[in-house]
This record gives structure tokens, sequence and C-alpha cells, in this order.
């Protein structure tokens, strides 16, 4: 009878969503992705009791699983003799069955279903396939819990869980749009996603990956074809399938910018291939043979998406145009291509969907990736599922962790992304979710993303709802230490809002539009209102950069913190550029049409530009100083590729409040009764040169 309390309770308290799963008076934190059954009872293992028992028939996969969970305890975990009781048993029941592979269907005894137990006699994790069993082994190193004296343990509890979804993936911008991602950084990004259960890592590629014959193609920045052979083998061990996301048909620019192939394109140096060139035909298939030697997934993303001459054309020929076929021949000739090596094609359905037409015509057998980024347009994604349901086309949804163009990642934004289109895709019957991260404004640092990114990887496995208003502080006692966790939950809270106050006032591309000019008309009239925005925005990243300053101090090595740091330092930066725009132009207007001299020296020297302490120069040393810290961030995670172009505008915003500093200065010092001054947007134009 209290067993069966127990279950009762325990079942209430998952479904309600409560932060803690209680057992009389023990509380247990809440997994992510949170088990589909899970029963806790009276009693504990102390971790450094435990032996490892034998594991029957073990393959490389069964000792790697077995290693993951000595490196995640902490702990040797010795071979069980001398009738040590207190084992670690792993047991496969069947074939390895690593990767997921088409046509899976999740359930209670699927390939990557398990049964952890923990009682007196020890642990037991069991499963069909190598990957339910490493899955339990994640699942049994989020549950280490401590005593009063600090001592590592193990409560007593079974728990039966399964995905929701068989296919989880997370499409990784690898140095297409953007900077281009270090061999290391792409490891630990399979490490991270592992561990929340991920299975796909979907490589996004548009000519970043070498392809033998073509030596001109971004000589200094792609990946080498045994640097892929290498994360392939990185992944599969962790049950992670590298799918080759690369795009077949537009995206291509980087391709047709080379003179040498710049025929092979729509117009001269554009970016889709052009459907009626043999020429390109043969590149096509000449790039499919060595993508489907070098990956061996059985799934491939051919791309299709956002062909804009396509979509220009189409508009206004109608379905059945010229355009339109050419894109149902494109993409069934390379469909044929990769479906003749066995693989399983997917391709982006923006553009299936909007014409109609062409879902009725895709070809057979392939799987559709219907994107959105934004569930406030169309919070039920009808436009587009609604037309791939109907034909009953297999389809994954495709969610996006907002950061491509932001100084921060809009969090919120992303979790509602996530938790709408994946509710939307169970009404359409989605195959799977895949979560993507893009580098478009060629700025943002992709370590920000993580929680993203782990947001992601838990819905799509776990069968309840995600708890948003939670998960940062179930992340962070799941990614960091105890020291350190409740710092960084705080501060990822206070950044998200940081983040969404700087949208409000300068706009939703932060990252962007920190970079644009303030003293123009149109800057000053859009920021009329907003002034308190802009003050919570600069709050709220200074309360983060309390926090995160606290983790540097407590534990200096921590992942990503460096990343995190810059983040909240821009948004401070971003926030006081625009606070002191705002200032200057009221300190402006205020000077009388006839000033004199005194009045222009009280108005300018002291707050305006002053060369030890005003506005210029506030806003010239924190370019300065973050300049460093921004490019060690990026060197954490990215190759120098593109990094000039990313300092460029650190170094372009410096010389432009240098020059307007420049400028005040000569008025103030030049300034005669009688003189007309200059007007806001000339004083501070690049081009503006004080003759006087």
């Amino acid at each position: 009878m209290k067993l069966f309390a127990a279950r009762i309770l325990t079942f209430a308290l998952l479904a309600s969503g409560c932060s803690v799963v209680m057992l009389g008076q023990v509380k247990h934190p809440r997994l992510l992705p949170q088990p589909r059954e899970i029963q806790y009872a009276d009693g504990w293992v102390n971790i450094r009791q435990l032996c490892a028992a034998p594991i029957p028939h073990a393959a490389t996969e069964d000792e790697f699983a077995l290693k993951t969970l000595k490196d995640g305890l902490h702990v040797s975990l010795p071979s069980c003799a001398g009738g040590k009781a207190v084992a670690v048993r792993l047991e496969r029941a069947g074939a390895i069955d690593a990767l997921p592979v088409p046509n899976e269907i999740p359930g209670p005894e699927s390939r990557e279903a398990y049964r952890l137990n923990i009682g007196s006699d020890g642990v037991v994790i069991r499963a069909r396939s190598s990957a339910g069993v490493y899955y339990g082994v994640q699942t049994l190193l989020q549950m280490v819990e401590r005593d009063e004296n600090g001592n590592a343990r193990l409560p007593y509890v079974t728990v039966h869980d399964w995905p929701e979804l068989a296919y989880r993936g997370t499409l990784m911008d690898a140095g297409s749009e953007g900077p281009m991602l270090t061999f290391d950084e792409v490891e630990r990004q399979i490490d991270f996603l592992a561990k929340w259960k991920d299975n796909q890592y979907f490589f996004y590629s548009e000519g970043n990956i070498e392809m033998r014959g073509y030596p001109l193609l971004n000589p200094n920045a792609r990946f080498t074809q045994q640097q892929i052979r290498e994360i392939v083998a990185y992944a599969r061990q962790r049950h992670v399938d590298v799918v080759p996301a690369v795009e077949m048909y537009g995206h291509l620019h980087d391709l047709f910018r080379i003179e040498k192939y710049s025929d092979l394109a729509d117009f001269p140096h554009g970016g889709e291939f052009n459907p009626n060139s043999e020429k390109a035909r043969a590149v096509l298939q000449d790039w499919s043979n060595q993508l489907s030697e070098l990956f061996p997934s059985k799934f491939v993303d051919i791309g299709f998406d956002e062909t804009w001459s396509l979509q220009k054309n189409a508009e206004h020929a109608g379905a059945n145009s010229t355009p339109v076929q050419l894109f149902i021949q494109q993409l069934t000739f390379v469909t044929n291509l990769f479906q003749a090596k066995g693989k399983t094609v997917m391709a982006y359905a923006d553009i299936m969907v909007k014409f109609p037409g062409i879902v009725q015509r895709l070809p057979k057998g392939l799987i559709a990736l219907p994107w959105w980024y934004d569930p406030i347009d169309d919070a039920a994604y009808k436009q587009w599922l609604e037309p791939l349901a109907a034909e009953g086309v297999p389809h994954i949804v495709t969610s996006g962790v907002t950061s491509w163009d932001q100084i921060a990642p809009d969090f919120t934004l992303s979790f509602e992304n996530i938790d709408t289109f994946r509710a939307a895709g169970k009404r359409s019957h989605s195959i799977g979710l895949l979560n993507t991260l893009w580098t478009d404004s060629g700025q943002n640092l992709l370590q920000l993303a993580w929680p993203g990114m782990a947001y992601g990887a838990a819905a799509a496995w776990q069968h309840a709802p995600m708890q948003p208003k939670t998960f940062f502080a179930d992340y962070s006692r799941i990614q960091y230490s105890p020291q350190t966790a409740e710092h960084f939950s705080s501060a990822l809270e206070d950044l998200d809002v940081a983040e969404r106050s700087l949208q409000r006032s300068i706009g939703n591309g932060t990252i962007l539009q920190m970079w644009k000019d303030p003293f123009t008309k149109s800057s000053l009239d859009s920021m009329k209102g907003k002034g308190e925005d802009l003050h919570q925005a600069r709050l709220k990243a200074e309360d983060a950069l309390e926090h995160f300053y606290a983790v540097k101090k407590m534990a200096p090595n921590t992942p990503q913190i460096d990343s995190f740091v810059v983040a909240a330092q821009m948004i401070d930066m971003a926030g006081m550029k625009f606070q002191y725009a705002n200032e200057i132009a009221e300190t402006w207007a205020s000077i009388p049409a006839h000033a004199t001299r005194e009045q222009l020296l009280d108005a300018i020297f002291q707050g305006v530009s002053n060369d030890t302490h005003s506005r210029c120069m506030d806003i010239m040393d924190a370019l300065t100083e973050m300049r460093g810290s921004y490019r060690e961030a990026w060197l954490q995670q990215y190759t120098p590729y593109r990094l000039g172009t990313a300092l460029g505008r650190w170094d372009a915003e410096y010389l432009f409040w240098e020059h307007a500093r420049a400028n005040f200065e000569r008025v103030r010092t030049r300034f005669k009764a009688g003189d007309t001054l200059p007007t806001l947007q000339e004083i501070t134009s690049p081009g503006y040169v004080d003759e006087r």
C-alpha cells in the first residue's frame, strides 16, 4: 500500500510540473528530460560503495557507456570482487543498434527505451540496445544527490523511460553563414547534446566540407574529409548520428563567387544552381557521391530552402510556371542521386508549401523539414504543416534558438517556438524535432545558445510539456557545479530580460542594430519613449554580470563563461550608447541659438567630449576593453576565419566616436559669438569637417 501511494504521489507531481519530486519529506531534483515513468522509494546507495559488474557480451559501445558513468560520477568504480554486492550492472538485451535509422517508432520497448533500478543491491540499467543503456546512464548521472555531510549518493528509484519522438536533432551552422566552428568545439557540442539525449547532429555546410577536385572552394574555411570521419566516429560513440546538411540548390554563393564556377549559377556569381546546366548536374553528381561515401548516416538533408530567384519568378507566374517545374525537377534529380546510394532524403519545406502543387509532386520517400522561428504569426503553424499532413508527407518540425542576429539569445522566444511547434507537430504526426542554430550576423557567439540546445533536446524526448519558468534553474543545476548553479540560473534569467528589453528599444537584431548611427533623425525619433527599456536592459545586463563575475571567481574554467560575460557587457554597452546619444541630443537641443562661449563649454566639455570622463570617452573605453574580450571568446569556439570582419565593426565604431568627440571639441574651441552651431547630424557625420 505504501508503494502504491508513493507511485501515485510521484506521478501526480510529475504531471503538475513542479520543480522537485517528493517522497515523504525527501525532495528529489527534477530530471531533464523528464522520464516517462519514475517511482522513488525510501533509501540511498552511497556511490563510494559501488562496484562495476562484468558486462555480459560487452561491445565497445557498452564499455563506453560504463566509462561515461565512471567519468560522470568521478569515481573509479572498481570491478566487483570478493562478494561485494552493491554493483552497477549494464545489461543490453539485443543488438547494438547505436544510431537512428529510417522508419523508427518510439515506444516502451523501442530501441532507445531503458529501465533503471536503484536499490539496496545496487544499480541496474537494462535496455534493448546500446543507445538505451547509454541514455539510462545519462539519467543516472542526473540523480546524484548529497547527504548532509556532502557525500554523493543515489536514491532508491525505478525508472522506465523512452522518447516521445524518434528523431531528435540539432542543426549546427558549422561555418557557412558566419564564423567557422573549431573541430574541438564541434566535439564539445556533440558531447553536450548526447547528454540531453539528442540523437542527430545536422552538420550544415554551404561548401565548408572538403570536396576532392575543388581546391578553390573555401580553402581557409572548411573541414577536411579526415576531420569529418573523426567527428562521425566521435558522435557514434555517443549515439549521435552526424547527418550531412548540405545545400544542393541555393545558398551556394561561396561556390559561385569563384570565377571558375560562376557559370554554374542561375546568374553570374549568384546563389543558386542553374537547373538547366548539364555542368551543374555533373557537380551535383560528384558531390552526392563524395558525401554519401563520407557520411555513413542513413539520412541526408539536401537543403532546397530560400531559393530566392525561383521564388521571385514563381510569384508572378503561378504553380505550373517554369520556375516551379524546375524546382521540382531539380529536387527530384538530387533526391534520386542520394536514394540510389541508400539514403533517406530530407529537404526544407518553405518553398514546398508556398506554391500550390509542389507537395503533391514531391519525390516518394522524402522527409520534409517545415521550419519557422516565430510562434507569434502562426502559433498553430498551419501554413507549414497542413499541406504536408494533408498529403501524408513525413515531416520533422524545425525550430530555432533565436540568436543569429542577437547579442544574447532570445530564450523566451526560442522556448515558445520549440514548445508551440512541437505541440503543432504532435497534431500533424511529425516524426521528430530539429532545433537549428545559425550565425547569419557573422558576429554571434554560439556558446551562448547552449541552454536553448538543451531545451530543444529535452522537449523532443520527454512526453510531458516543458516547464520554461523553471528551466534555467533545472538546467544550471545539471550543467554546473553546486557552488555556481544558482548564480548561473539567475544570470540566465537576467540576460534574457536584458536582451528582450534591448530589442524593445533598438530593434530585434540587437547585434546589428548596436552598430548603427544613433544620431540620425530616424534613430533619435525611434528612441523616443524608450528610455525605460534602455534603463532596464542595462540594469539586467549588469545584474547578470555580477552573477557571471561570481562564477568566474569561484570557478574560472566554467565552460562558456567568457561568452556570457561578453554578451552581458555588450548589452550594457549598447544600452549606454543609445542612452548617451539621447542625452547628447537633448544637450545639443538645449543650447541657445546665439550661445555664449561659456554656455557651449558647460554644455559640451564636461559631459560630452572631455577627453577623460565624458560620454564619448565612456563608449570608447568600453569598446577598446571589450574588443579584446570578444576576440578571446570568439577564438574559444571559432577559427580565425571572418574574425577580422567582425572586429572591423568594433574598430569602425571606435573611429565613429573618436571623430564625433574631436568634432565637438573643435566646435567648442573655435566657436565665436554670433557663429551658427552645426546640427547634431552634421557634427557627428563621418564626413563632417569644421573649416572655421
